[in-house]
């Protein structure tokens, strides 16, 4: 019998993916362990994303990308960092390269219920499930919301996991990283979405909020670019997109209505800040120190309309 090893487990399901339209890669991860996404996924634009998980070697993640980096195929950096593995039947691993070819690992000793599915683009791997549906339910997730955005379709199969039966002692962590398909000259910009819930009662519900909020902060960053167009039009369309996801957001609202004095509509603006600093009166001050910054360019008429 296989010597257990000693490496921090993290029993789990997680899935890793490529969209085949875009290119982009992501792994997605659930566990009823603490931090979960420090452990388990790991992801490099232009090179692939790597899941390792059970009893997990987390070398496996950064080993692995840099096998990939130098051209071994998804199966050939797999087995390479299986072969001198001595707690390789306590592992499950799944890599996923540019092309979207996988290679899957379960070990003989993962807890039950243990497996994993895979295909052109994708890979799904669970152990220590409630029961052996959860492979299954994840990989009919991932085929039936082909039409979605990659990072809302790995959150799918996620919360079909859990919906199966999900890991056999609960729920506390997740994670999901979005990639980039090719590297570029700003490796800060390669890494799409990155989002973690580390400790949670219900941490797929949380991902699945947090991926919203992004969402609606893609639309307040593509709004302030029309900005410094002066495409105002289109600026308030993206802000008021924003504000519609997250209607009592008052980060939304304020930067909305800051555009809305700049472009010299002050009396909107300030019925806008009126009812923010009804609700917190520091905006109020955060508004009188703006010009100074060069952020609000408003004479000191409006000034003081705009603060009152």
């Amino acid at each position: 019998m296989a010597q257990k090893p000693t490496d921090p487990f993290a029993h789990t399901f997680s899935i890793v993916a490529r969209d085949a339209n875009t290119g982009e890669m992501a792994v997605a991860v659930q566990s009823n362990w603490f931090s979960v996404g420090t452990v388990v996924s790991w992801g490099e634009a232009g090179v692939g994303v790597i899941a390792t998980q059970s009893f997990v070697n987390k070398s496996f993640g950064i080993r692995g990308l840099n096998l990939l980096k130098e051209e071994k195929s998804p199966q050939e950096a797999l087995d390479l960092l299986l072969s001198d593995d001595s707690g390789k039947e306590f592992r499950q691993v799944a890599i996923l390269d540019t092309q979207g070819r996988v290679a899957t690992h379960t070990g003989k000793s993962c807890i039950d219920a243990a497996g994993h599915s895979n295909g052109e683009n994708f890979s799904v791997q669970a152990n220590m499930m409630l029961n052996d549906k959860v492979v299954p339910a994840m990989e009919k997730a991932w085929k039936e919301n082909a039409s979605l955005r990659l990072p809302e379709r790995m959150v799918a199969v996620l919360q079909a996991a859990q919906q199966a039966g999900g890991d056999i002692r609960g729920k506390q962590s997740a994670a999901l990283l979005v990639v980039a398909p090719k590297a570029s000259d700003e490796p800060w910009n390669d890494r799409l979405v990155d989002l973690r819930v580390d400790d949670s009662k219900d941490p797929i519900v949380e991902i699945a909020r947090l991926l919203k909020v992004f969402r609606a902060y893609e639309h307040m960053n593509q709004g302030d670019l029309y900005v410094e167009k002066n495409q105002m039009h289109q600026a308030m369309d993206e802000y008021g997109k924003a504000m519609k996801m997250f209607p009592d957001n008052l980060e939304m609202q304020y930067w909305t209505a800051i555009t809305l004095a700049n472009n010299k509509d002050v009396q909107k603006a300030s019925a806008m800040l009126q009812k923010i600093y009804k609700k917190d009166p520091n905006w109020r001050e955060l508004t009188r120190r703006l010009p100074k910054a060069g952020l609000l360019q408003v004479s000191d008429e409006d000034m003081k309309v705009l603060v009152k």
